[in-house]
């Protein structure tokens, strides 16, 4: 009898083992985004959810909501099925971060937190150096500390400001790609390398599964305000629709790779996914100077600009107007060259190889340049048109300008 029972009990509980294997090998996976309220980390968590993720997220303390990219992924915390988490956290907070990785256990962590702006970091040396850089570190050591080394795959930020725009850097075919020396040329692009190399680093002497995306700019209608592209596509429309006479800009030469950001994180995603850690170029290989991105945006609302005179007296001139929704004047100057602009040293020429990321991937980018400054300008033309509705109702609007 005893027998009898015994077999029955153990019986029960390799049905039940098996049972919990399968519950476990269900469980979702769970990542843990640094800068979740950024263009890049709202997309992300949209794409994690979709896939089924939990997912959680860091965001800096603030006195004023600083959510807007993500409030339509915001869940109650009361909800039961609650699979996005918000953290209050710092990247200059060890301490906060290592309690922040032990609580959520992430099978995937992707730092995307930075001080982003390369014309700030030459405001902000030590700052940038203390965010950057030393932020990358704190969560490396803390997964390492927390002994999650191979639990955990870690995606760093990489930036094509590594390069520093050397054309001697370039390689065979003109691009910078995985093997390009890197020589930043500013405060920004020395802490982002000290990023690089630390996680690179601890892959080598940890056998962490810990990536660089060497991303190059990617922008998208939730681009921060105070980024060319978006500074570029806010003035058009509000000088499209009169709430602006005219802007500023610095070098009107430099160029750029510009690709869309939702398909930039779904590239960082792949390299997660990958068998093996490596290093990557995120790119499109096209390259546009932000002289051609101006003449873009004013031809998305029907408006035809030409650019007079050469340097800091270059100015942009409205030729045509063929959209009759927009009364902007022929011959009016929309647009000055204004050398506060200027960087100290600037990076003229940023094009990316993403070859690696095609053949071995097979990532290939959904949005070419002109959608994307089509997408960009419709979200900014929908935002500055609630603007003029709520002038004609007799209320003042925010003076944002940069």
């Amino acid at each position: 009898m005893r027998c009898s029972l015994l077999v029955g009990c153990l019986s029960i509980t390799n049905h039940d083992h098996r049972l919990t294997n399968k519950k476990i090998m269900e469980k979702p996976k769970v990542a843990l985004i640094t800068g979740i309220t950024g263009q890049d980390g709202s997309y992300l968590a949209e794409l994690l959810l979709e896939k089924g993720y939990i997912v959680h997220g860091i965001k800096r303390r603030s006195s004023l909501f600083n959510t807007d990219r993500i409030d339509h992924l915001y869940q109650d915390p009361h909800d039961p099925d609650q699979r996005l988490k918000l953290h209050y956290g710092d990247l200059t907070d060890s301490m906060n971060l290592t309690r922040i990785i032990q609580e959520s256990q992430p099978d995937e962590i992707y730092n995307l937190g930075a001080m982003s702006h390369v014309a700030v970091s030459f405001d902000t040396p030590e700052y940038v150096g203390n965010v950057d850089g030393l932020g990358t570190l704190r969560i490396l050591e803390a997964v390492r500390i927390l002994g999650l080394e191979k639990k955990t795959r870690i995606y760093q930020a990489s930036t094509s400001e590594l390069y520093g725009g050397m054309p001697e850097n370039k390689n065979a075919n003109g691009f910078y790609d995985e093997n390009s020396p890197f020589y930043p040329r500013s405060p920004y692009g020395v802490a982002k390398i000290y990023g690089f190399w630390i996680t690179k680093n601890y892959r080598e002497a940890y056998n962490m599964f810990a990536c660089n995306g060497i991303l190059f700019n990617h922008e998208s209608p939730r681009r921060g305000e105070t980024f060319v592209t978006r500074k570029i596509t806010r003035a058009v429309s509000k000088i499209a629709l009169g709430l602006q006479e005219k802007f500023y800009l610095g070098n009107l030469e430099a160029k750029r790779d510009w690709g869309h950001a939702k398909d930039y994180v779904r590239m960082m995603w792949m390299i997660l996914q990958a068998d093996q850690p490596e290093d990557w170029v995120i790119a499109t290989g096209v390259t546009t100077t932000v002289r051609d991105f101006v003449r873009m945006a004013f031809s998305e609302v029907g408006i035809e600009v030409n650019f007079v005179g050469e340097g800091v007296n270059e100015k942009a001139l409205v030729v045509a107007c063929n959209n009759p929704a927009y009364q902007v004047a022929i011959g009016k100057e929309v647009l000055s060259v204004d050398p506060t602009y200027f960087r100290p040293t600037e990076v003229d020429l940023l094009i990316g190889d993403p070859s690696k990321a095609k053949n071995k991937l097979g990532w290939v980018p959904e949005h070419d340049l002109a959608s994307l400054v089509k997408d960009m300008m419709e979200g900014d033309v929908s935002i500055m048109k609630k603007d003029v509705a709520i002038l004609k109702a007799g209320h003042q609007i925010l003076k944002q300008l940069e």
